[in-house]
């Protein structure tokens, strides 16, 4: 057939468009005629108004302009809706006529034809029914990595281990005699007790679980009363890994193995005190502010010391200076290979004991371009590994900044499985984060049910301090959540940046903990090397250090600027803490610690958080503070809106702000008696979207409070949360640096530095009451600069109330209004 001329086309297009127009045309002059006719009923009826009766006469004189013109095409008119009563003539006629005749309608014959091919369907699977099919990925869409180099096994211990290739179901003791750190215990030992300080590196997790019992189990250390002590960077990996050895040890948690952190001892609940403790270097931080010799412990670990925390690089400081004091104490300092080196210097060449770990191989894949979001592209990835790799080849670890990406992949993966079916394997999903309740977090420890695959969704917390066994793919995102300090604006902000290639390496290896496995790197080579880092910086340079020097105060250490640190801060932040401390009353012109600042450093809290506290013995109004303050440390995992309910839960958490005065405040001391009144039950959570073990923590956390007020001398007193002014100025005490003042444009928020900020979305106190001053807890870098748990100001005055040596200076006093002149006729006497 020869090709058709595009002028014929053409003509074709415009004879089609000719037809649908005069089509379209005659429908619209139809259902004008059927409107002028219903029009001309309601007139006979009456019920028109005069207005009406105008439109009702022009659409008649354009229906009789129309049919001047055209003609109506009655077999054109479209669909109309017939009459009920014809169609319930119909059905008698056709049911009649069925009767007589005997045979059914063609209509009928057809439904029942269908009926029976459906019928038959079910009942009998078809042969196309009966195939499997497989899900369809867009291939297009799905990342594409190449294998970029490979992290080999250690010779010697591939030789060392080939004799322990046994069955997978094994004994806790076989499992600890397998591990890498086991081949060289007494080489360990022998070290440890030949120098008093050590630096031991291992890739391998086992370190954190083995030295600690293999100290134990010499009999040497733990004698007369005391302790062997291991410090973890996070709060989640010291009760993890003190479970863990636990269970090894065959004792309760809690009896001879113990932990300690902020908010929650689990220690010396047996017959005898706990011999084994897992702490956070924070808390042991503290233990040496009452005990500066640390006299019950006669060795430490301080387990992760490359993570680099404040706690950390401040506990190594002072270690240093105890093992001089005391010759028989001991401290191991674990750390990664790439750091050795560096901790090695800072603690007088102190002798390096290296445990070759890699058992097997990893191999190492970037992206081959960059992918625009990393979330999709790891759940692609996550599918692309379940479907393509056996069930039983291992699970998966995947590495993300934060709480809410974490729940974002969690969530799609879970609705992408459920509609899969079973058309492919079981993935179970188990995220971890810190804010995460205990009981959920041991699922990544759960074993793996047959013929599924476990997907763990963690942040940098599962990076060194964790882990989880059967882990043999790792996704790295590239990257995490950082904390930063502004000295200046006096502002931390929590951001996501990209990872050092010292984390990516460790993320990394934790793929060939089991078995050889492989990591997914959703970044390029050249990013790699380009784009990121060699180490991480360290916390001590780029967060608020008023907590750590008011700690360092508390034990006498005075010379900040010259004190030995592995990285001293810089100045502009120690000057910016040093005048919050000052502002607070803890420090007096000479830099030294008031009686104030001493009671202060009793608390495991902020230092405002301390001073309103103290400030709550002045007002009478201590049990509702360290109520608020409870709530205040656990608020942020309270709150829940499941996607199914966010109205009912939005109503539900509406109730509680009765008390529009004392905003958030007043919102979460509510929850708090409510949830008392309820004899602390689960249903009162439930029905009122709140999360149940977050006030439990609550009260574990109000109910230490209490016992470290008893230790500041701050004697209970209660004013009642309807007496929101007495308890707003105790908090306004501590938070007087959080003042905000709001801006012409009716929405912005600035502080006194002239920083600009909004109310969070999430707070009770809208932007319809609109109040002029606000005080708040903390903000949080978004879209915008977001204040969070506010309360209003009713009277800037308050503000020269509770820090006069603060608001002194004349452009602050003029936003408080009382730098004013008086009008005429007032303030004279006598007159």
């Amino acid at each position: 057939m020869p090709p058709r001329k595009e002028s014929d086309i053409a003509n074709d297009r415009l004879t089609s468009r000719q037809s649908y127009l005069e089509k379209r045309a005659n429908e619209q002059l139809i259902l004008l005629q059927r409107q002028v006719e219903d029009e001309a009923e309601e007139e006979r009826k009456g019920l028109v108004t005069a207005k009406e009766k105008l439109e009702f006469a022009r659409n008649r004189e354009l229906l009789q302009l129309a049919l001047s013109r055209n003609a109506i095409d009655e077999h054109r008119d479209g669909y109309l809706l017939p009459d009920s009563s014809l169609i319930e003539k119909a059905d008698v006629l056709n049911r009649r006529l069925d009767d007589k005749i005997g045979q059914k309608s063609e209509v009928q014959q057809w439904e029942d034809e269908q009926t029976t091919k459906a019928r038959a369907q079910i009942s009998k699977p078809s042969k196309i029914q009966e195939e499997e099919f497989e899900f369809v990925f867009d291939e297009t869409q799905a990342p594409k990595f190449d294998v970029t180099s490979t992290l080999d096994p250690d010779k010697r211990m591939l030789e060392e281990m080939l004799d322990m290739a046994e069955k997978k179901a094994q004994t806790i003791d076989e499992v600890r005699k397998s591990l890498p750190m086991y081949q060289y215990r007494d080489q360990l030992l022998d070290a440890i007790e030949q120098y008093q300080i050590i630096i031991v590196t291992a890739d391998t997790g086992s370190k954190t679980t083995q030295i600690l019992q293999y100290l134990l189990e010499t009999g040497k250390y733990a004698i007369d009363g005391k302790r062997l002590g291991c410090t973890q960077p996070r709060r989640v990996a010291a009760m993890s890994v003190a479970a863990r050895v636990a269970e090894e040890r065959g004792t309760k948690l809690g009896h001879e193995i113990g932990y300690n952190v902020r908010f929650d001892n689990c220690t010396d609940r047996g017959q005898n005190p706990s011999t084994g403790v897992f702490l956070t270097d924070g808390m042991l931080l503290r233990e040496m502010m009452v005990d500066g010799t640390l006299s019950k412990y006669n060795a430490i670990v301080i387990d992760e010391a490359h993570e680099r925390s404040v706690a950390t690089d401040v506990l190594m400081a002072l270690t240093k200076d105890l093992c001089r004091i005391r010759p028989e104490f001991r401290l191991i300092v674990s750390s990664a290979t790439l750091n050795s080196q560096e901790f090695s210097k800072y603690f007088d060449d102190a002798p390096i004991f290296s445990v070759p770990g890699r058992m097997h191989k990893v191999d190492i894949h970037h992206v081959k371009s960059p992918e625009a979001n990393f979330i999709q592209a790891i759940i692609s990835c996550v599918f692309q590994l379940h479907i393509s790799q056996p069930v039983d080849s291992g699970d998966i670890l995947v590495f993300v900044p934060g709480r809410e990406e974490i729940e974002a992949i969690a969530t799609n993966i879970e609705d992408t499985a459920r509609k899969i079916g079973n058309r492919c394997p079981e993935l179970i999903v188990a995220p971890i984060y810190s804010q995460l309740p205990a009981d959920l977090q041991q699922r990544i420890f759960l074993p793996t049910p047959k013929g599924a695959r476990k997907v763990v969704v963690a942040t940098n917390i599962a990076e060194t301090s964790l882990t989880i066994p059967g882990i043999v793919y790792v996704i790295d995102s590239g990257y995490a959540k950082e904390n930063n300090f502004n000295p200046t604006t006096g502002m931390s902000s929590l951001t996501t940046v990209p990872i050092s290639r010292a984390s990516a390496n460790q993320r990394s290896g934790r793929a060939g903990r089991t078995a050889p496995g492989s990591a997914f790197r959703i970044y390029t080579k050249w990013s790699f090397y380009n784009e990121m880092d060699e180490n991480t910086t360290p916390d001590i340079l780029r967060i608020d250090l008023a907590s750590t020097l008011l700690q360092l105060l508390s034990l006498g250490i005075t010379d900040i600027v010259n004190f030995d640190l592995l990285s001293p801060p810089p100045a502009a932040a120690i000057i910016s803490s040093m005048e919050q401390l000052y502002s607070l009353g803890v420090l007096n012109d000479k830099g030294q610690l008031t009686k104030v600042g001493r009671r202060m450093s009793l608390f495991p809290t902020e230092p405002m958080l301390s001073r309103s506290i103290l400030a709550a013995e002045h007002y009478g109004c201590v049990d509702e503070i360290i109520t608020v303050i409870a709530m205040l440390q656990s608020s942020a995992s309270l709150f829940f809106r499941p996607k199914d309910q966010r109205a009912a839960a939005d109503a539900a958490h509406s109730r509680f702000a009765i008390d529009k005065s004392g905003g958030d405040l007043s919102v979460l001391a509510a929850i708090y008696e409510q949830f008392v009144d309820s004899d602390y039950s689960m249903h009162f959570a439930k029905e009122n979207f709140l999360d149940y073990k977050t006030l439990i923590s609550a009260r574990a956390i109000r109910e230490q409070l209490q016992s470290l007020c008893d230790m500041a001398s701050v004697p209970p007193s209660s004013c009642g949360i309807s007496d929101t002014k007495k308890i707003r100025l105790a908090f306004l005490t501590g938070f007087f640096p959080h003042a905000a003042q709001l801006q012409r444009d009716g929405l912005n928020y600035r502080t006194t530095k002239g920083q600009n900020l909004r109310i969070h979305p999430s707070s009770s106190v809208s932007m319809e009451s609109r109040p002029k001053w606000i005080c708040y807890y903390e903000l949080v870098l978004t879209s915008h600069e977001y204040a969070r748990n506010v309360m209003p100001i009713d009277d800037p005055l308050w503000l020269q109330q509770v820090a006069p040596h603060y608001y002194n200076k004349p452009e602050q006093l003029e936003a408080l209004g009382t730098n004013r002149k008086m009008p005429k006729g007032k303030g004279k006497v006598g007159v």
